[in-house]
C-alpha cells in the first residue's frame, strides 16, 4: 500500500515538473513595438526598448521591434490591434487623440501615452548652390515636404502656414519619402527637403556629406505656430554631428521640435504597461548608451511633451516612484 502511494506521489511530482515550463511560458507576454524606417531613429529606439525588457526575465515581457511607416502608421496600427505599442511624434499623437488633421472628426479616444523619448526636430536641409539661406528664401524653389500622410509633410505645412507662405503656389512642393530626399538633393532634382527626426540621423549625414554641398537652415521662433500647436517648442541641432555641412562651424542651428513618444492603447493590459515602464525607468542608464539620440534622457523629461492621457499601467508606476502625485 505504501509502495502504491509512494509511486503515485512520485508520479504527481513528475507530472507537476512537466507542467512547470508551460506555466512559466504562460506568464510571458509577447508584445510588438512599431518603430519607423531602418535608417531613422525610431527603429533603433524601439530595438533599445526591446533589448531592455528582453534581457530581464523578471518583467515577463518579450518584445519585438518592427520597422514600419512611423508615426501615423503606428497610431493606426495600435488602434486596430495590429501593434501593442508604437513610437509616434507628439503632434501626431495630439491630432489623433483630438480628431484633427489625418483623423479629422474621428478621434482615437483609446490612444494612451507611456513615456516620451528623444526630441524630434524639424530639419530643413538645402543645397548650398540653391541660394537658400533662410526659410523665407524658398519661393520659386523645389522643396520636398514629405510624402502624403507623413509627419514630415504636416510639420512643413504647419511652418509655412504660420509664415504666410503658400506651399501650393510659392514654390514647387515635392512629395518624396524622407529616405529618398538626400539622393534627390545630391542629384540636383530638388533644392531642399524637410525631415522631422532625432539626431544624429543617417539620411541627414548622407545629404550633407555628398559632392553637392549642403547646409541645415535655421527655423526661427514662430509665435503664430506655437499659439495653435502647443506640442511644438524651440530646440537646436548640434552641428558637430554633421561636420561636412557648410554651416557646421555655427555650432548649433535653432529649429522647431517636439518629442517622440511611446504610445499604446487603453485596451493593453495594465500589468504589461506597468512592467515595461518599470523596466525602462529602472535601467535608464543602459538605455542612454544604446543610441546617441537617447543619451540625454531624464526620468522627469520622459513625462514631458505627452499629448494623450497616460495609460493606467504607466501612471501607476510614476505614482509609486513619486514622479507624479
Amino acid at each position: 500500500m505504501h509502495k502504491f502511494f509512494n509511486s503515485f506521489a512520485l508520479a504527481l511530482v513528475g507530472l507537476g515538473m512537466c507542467f512547470m515550463p508551460l506555466q512559466a511560458e504562460a506568464k510571458t507576454n509577447f508584445i510588438t513595438i512599431g518603430t519607423g524606417g531602418i535608417t531613422g531613429v525610431y527603429y533603433p529606439t524601439g530595438g533599445a526598448i526591446a533589448k531592455i525588457v528582453n534581457d530581464r526575465a523578471e518583467f515577463g515581457i518579450k518584445a519585438t521591434a518592427e520597422a514600419t511607416g512611423a508615426s501615423i502608421f503606428n497610431i493606426n496600427a495600435v488602434k486596430g490591434g495590429n501593434l501593442d505599442f508604437g513610437i509616434a511624434q507628439a503632434d501626431s499623437q495630439y491630432l489623433a487623440y483630438n480628431g484633427k488633421g489625418e483623423w479629422e472628426g474621428q478621434p482615437i479616444t483609446e490612444l494612451r501615452s507611456v513615456f516620451s523619448l528623444a526630441p524630434e526636430m524639424i530639419t530643413f536641409v538645402v543645397a548650398e548652390d540653391s541660394g537658400i539661406k533662410t526659410i523665407n528664401d524658398v519661393k520659386g524653389k523645389v522643396i520636398n515636404i514629405g510624402n502624403p500622410g507623413s509627419g514630415n509633410r504636416q510639420n512643413a505645412i504647419d511652418i509655412f502656414n504660420a509664415l504666410g507662405i503658400n506651399y501650393e503656389k510659392d514654390f514647387k512642393a515635392e512629395s518624396l519619402k524622407a529616405a529618398d530626399a538626400p539622393r534627390m538633393l545630391q542629384d540636383g532634382r530638388i533644392d531642399g527637403f524637410f525631415y522631422t527626426v532625432g539626431h544624429p540621423n543617417g539620411n541627414i549625414k548622407e545629404a550633407t556629406a555628398g559632392m553637392r554641398k549642403a547646409r541645415i537652415v535655421s527655423i526661427p521662433e514662430i509665435k503664430e505656430l506655437f499659439a495653435v500647436a502647443p506640442y511644438y517648442s524651440m530646440d537646436s541641432i548640434d552641428m558637430a554631428q554633421y561636420p561636412e555641412a557648410t554651416n557646421a562651424s555655427e555650432g548649433k542651428t535653432t529649429t522647431v521640435g517636439m518629442k517622440a513618444t511611446l504610445i499604446t492603447s487603453a485596451n493593453i493590459d495594465e500589468e504589461v504597461v506597468y512592467n515595461l515602464t518599470k523596466a525602462v525607468f529602472e535601467n535608464l542608464d543602459e538605455l542612454r548608451t544604446l543610441h546617441p539620440a537617447l543619451a540625454n534622457l531624464t526620468r522627469e523629461g520622459m513625462l514631458e511633451g505627452l499629448s494623450a492621457p497616460l495609460h493606467k499601467g504607466a501612471e501607476r508606476y510614476y505614482k509609486e516612484v513619486g514622479l507624479i502625485k
